[in-house]
């Protein structure tokens, strides 16, 4: 194959003129060409004016390897001296240079400073001078006695250490004040004071800690009672085999009961206009008021109200819990009266007792506290062996007929 390569050539058209323009040519002017074979000048360096020298007296002349000191030059000591010293009662090592001067120290050691010297710059405040006629000092707050281990640094606590200062520390909190008048418990206290939901004395108080006086007016807004309205308390038949609180060598918790599929609805006293639906909402906070052992049967009770909590355990709590008592063994006279007052656990003594036969083989126990095993324990130390234990009633609320693993709500005409 054979490729053909060809150049065309373009002219202009023969009838084209040439573009005429309007504007008139500009004429630049033509600068002086240098001539390039000669070199071109050296810009010239500005040279300062040599100082004059300073007359001096023969006897105090400068040494000769020093040149005159500048008129007006200051070292930048507090002294003022000049930088070149030619005074008469100048040290002899200031007059000499610097190299001379480090040869002949060089020899001496440093000596230490004595313990205790103030080495800073800035002085230290006289306390007899006011304030403002003191220098500025360092150490910010630690100058003014701040105590930063002792004082809260942030947070709640020390939103409520700075507003409290005033107060007395003697005064109660506001949340133990409110327990106490049975309010609401210490953590529903708490929760309503950071929403604003509390006034003191017409006041509305949102910082945790506040101390008020234990006579002070308490108001609750409505929004707090609302929410504390919601609040559900459920009853359950506890079965042998499930622990009351948390779980422990493999024992489910009792809560675990606590779903739609056991909840007892054949009650007959269950009002029905106030029926309640489960909602998971029920299981937050929901925790057993009281406790019962794991080989026990019975009533069990499960509450999201702190109010509920501390009628039943208090530490001031005189609410009667009944059981009935299966038990072994023979039970004197002597033995029955120990069983209602006489004995002691933990070196405590215990609080009298309602103690009677149910049957021929069932006792029936009535106590205003809840020690750990001590119904047990009491049979034990007058010789008796529980075989089954099963509470039937916690103050005015009665198991009844709920069957064994069930739960149902306690209704609106109960108190405990």
């Amino acid at each position: 194959m054979q490729i053909i390569l060809t150049t065309l050539k373009l002219s202009k058209k023969s009838g084209s003129e040439p573009v005429k323009s309007n504007k008139a040519p500009v004429r630049r002017t033509e600068v002086a060409k240098r001539d390039r074979s000669v070199a071109a000048p050296k810009a010239a360096v500005p040279t300062r004016a040599e100082p004059q020298p300073v007359r001096q007296d023969p006897a105090n002349r400068a040494p000769a390897n020093q040149s005159p000191a500048k008129a007006g030059q200051r070292n930048h000591r507090f002294d003022g001296k000049s930088h070149q010293s030619t005074s008469a009662d100048a040290a002899p090592n200031e007059r000499k240079p610097y190299e001379a001067r480090q040869s002949d120290n060089s020899h001496e050691p440093r000596q230490a400073r004595p313990a205790g010297t103030d080495t800073r710059t800035t002085p230290r405040p006289d306390k007899n001078e006011p304030q403002y006629r003191q220098a500025p000092r360092r150490g910010g707050k630690v100058r003014d006695g701040y105590d930063a281990v002792a004082t809260p640094q942030y947070g709640a606590a020390a939103k409520a250490a700075y507003k409290s200062t005033a107060i007395s520390t003697d005064l109660p909190r506001l949340s133990k004040v409110m327990a106490e008048r049975g309010i609401c418990s210490r953590r529903e206290a708490d929760e309503w004071i950071m929403n604003s939901w509390v006034m003191v004395d017409g006041v509305i108080i949102d910082t945790l800690g506040s101390r008020i006086n234990p006579d002070a007016e308490i108001v609750i807004s409505s929004y707090a009672h609302e929410v504390q309205s919601e609040l559900v308390t459920i009853i359950l038949h506890k079965p042998v085999g499930y622990v009351s609180g948390q779980a422990e060598d493999d024992y489910q918790p009792a809560i675990v009961l606590v779903h739609p599929d056991n909840e007892w609805l054949d009650d007959p006293e269950l009002n029905q206009h106030h029926a309640k639906e489960f909602q998971r909402r029920f299981l937050h906070g929901l925790a057993p008021a009281g406790r019962l052992d794991i080989d026990s049967t019975g009533m069990l009770v499960l509450t999201q109200d702190g109010r509920v909590a501390r009628h039943l355990i208090g530490e001031n709590s005189t609410v009667e819990k009944e059981y009935l008592v299966r038990v072994e063994g023979n039970l004197t006279e002597a033995n029955m009266k120990l069983l209602n007052f006489g004995l002691s656990l933990d070196g405590e003594k215990l609080k009298p007792a309602k103690v009677s036969w149910q049957n021929e083989d069932q006792l029936r126990f009535v106590l205003r506290e809840g020690k750990k095993r001590q119904i047990r324990r009491m049979c034990e130390m007058v010789g008796l062996h529980v075989v089954g234990l099963k509470r039937v009633r916690i103050g005015s609320v009665n198991l009844g007929k709920l069957p064994v693993g069930q739960w149902r709500y306690l209704r609106n005409d109960e108190r405990f």
